[in-house]
């Protein structure tokens, strides 16, 4: 091919030669100045296109104002778990658990006579902590109000009470972090109370029944010395009754009668959980300060069990950043918030840290609500001690739904930038973090795209 090419080019003339090259090589000079005088291809194309076809993306570390907070009137009602006696902890002070609830008739009333001659309380405890050696005594009082299942009640409320209360009943000794089921001697005297007017016997959703005549009761656990701290259930039980009271007796005939009431009712009882903190019983050189101060930025905050202490976030970038993105749409592609632990390597420590935060976010109208992501398995605010450093120990939570809220709410502007972090009852201990101006302080990463 090449032999070829180069012998036809020797067989053209002097000014055909001359012809063949300047006619291509003035076409490429135009081609070259035309070509200069236009813009970039991808500059030259965003001139066709509507402005709408473009996205910014970009990443922000935002600030976070955390404040350690207190509010000892939550909700309480129908809880899973109930709980009796005190915890001590050096930080946080003395935590105290009772409950409230009704008693509910396991058959109905057949009747007939009915002469007590003994009463037992069988109860089934989920865990137990605390000194299990020491004596201990279950105090129940009869309530005077009736209670519903549908009525909010709240943890640090009052409970009115009728006078009546069974005697003092001895716990045996318990078996620690383990569950134990009991049988306690109940004064006969509480068993004829029950049943001193028959006709009241029944339950009817209609007309004044049992839970009208018998309210319910209190319960409290008494500790002459040190504590301890008992969890049950008296929410519907999924196999069969483990929290009742069993009234044993017999007839004129002598034949023996039994008749249960029910704490853990398939149709559940209407109860709360009751909730009394001392903060001011933590020793003098870890006694939480600040507390419920907006005024001071601490470079820790807490987060404590049994709706105790929590920490309110501030997230003080959002309200600028709606304001400077107006007019524009923002599709939120990560929001996540990072929380550092802190260890004294004494009581709080790797194998102490709760499993799990929690978030809710507040409303211009004092409600208060669950951020989505919370319970989801993708940082739902579960602890990350995956670091060989136990310096790097964090919790991750993910807020990228309720950012986007947020952002949208530019009508009604309902949706305030706080946020509520705090640890369920079931956490178990309680927890120390890093806040604030602290050396290792709380991250906000926040990458989101304008179009």
């Amino acid at each position: 091919m090449t032999s070829y090419f180069h012998n036809y080019i020797h067989r053209i003339s002097s000014s055909e030669h001359k012809t063949k090259f300047f006619i291509p090589a003035m076409l490429a000079g135009l081609m070259f100045v035309a070509g200069s005088c236009e813009d970039p291809a991808s500059i030259a194309g965003s001139k066709l296109l509507p402005a709408s076809d473009f996205v910014t993306i970009d990443s922000k570390l935002l600030h976070v104002r955390s404040y350690t907070m207190y509010r000892d009137s939550i909700s309480s009602e129908m809880p899973s778990t109930s709980y009796l006696g005190s915890i001590y902890d050096p930080y946080f002070g003395t935590t105290t658990g009772e409950f409230v609830s009704q008693l509910r008739l396991s058959t109905e009333w057949d009747g007939g006579s009915f002469k007590v001659d003994s009463v037992k309380l069988f109860l089934r405890l989920l865990n137990v902590t605390g000194d299990t050696a020491a004596k201990h005594f279950l105090r129940m009082s009869e309530i005077a109000d009736v209670i519903y299942n549908d009525s909010a009640y709240y943890s640090s409320q009052s409970v009115a009470l009728t006078g009546y209360t069974i005697p003092d009943v001895d716990l045996p000794v318990l078996q620690g972090d383990t569950i134990n089921n009991i049988e306690l001697d109940v004064d006969t005297a509480f068993g004829s109370y029950l049943l001193r007017n028959p006709s009241m016997l029944f339950h009817s959703s209609d007309t004044a029944d049992f839970r009208t005549f018998f309210r319910g009761l209190y319960f409290q656990l008494i500790s002459p010395a040190n504590p301890i701290f008992i969890s049950l259930s008296v929410a519907a039980p999924t196999d069969s009754y483990h929290n009742y009271f069993a009234i044993y007796g017999h007839d004129l005939l002598t034949e023996k009668k039994t008749m249960t009431f029910l704490l853990d009712a398939i149709t559940t009882n209407a109860s709360f959980n009751l909730y009394r903190h001392d903060h001011s019983t933590a020793e003098p050189g870890r006694k939480i300060g600040h507390i419920n101060d907006l005024t001071y930025l601490d470079t820790l905050s807490y987060a404590q069990t049994f709706n105790g202490l929590f920490t309110e976030l501030i997230l003080t970038s959002l309200d600028s950043l709606k304001n400077v993105m107006s007019g524009h749409n923002i599709s939120v592609n990560k929001a996540r918030l990072k929380i550092p632990v802190v260890y004294d390597h004494d009581i709080y420590k790797r194998s102490t840290i709760p499993a799990s935060l929690y978030l809710k976010y507040k409303t211009t109208t004092g409600s208060r609500y669950y951020v989505p992501e919370t319970g989801t398995s993708f940082y739902n605010g579960t602890a990350d001690t995956t670091s060989t450093d136990e310096a790097d120990d964090v919790y991750n939570l993910n807020i990228a739904t309720f950012v986007q809220g947020f952002l949208n709410d530019t009508i009604k502007k309902v949706i305030l930038p706080e946020l509520e972090m705090f640890l369920l009852p079931s956490a178990g201990n309680n927890v120390i973090l890093r806040a604030n101006d602290s050396y290792k302080p709380i991250k906000f990463e926040f990458t989101y795209t304008k179009f």
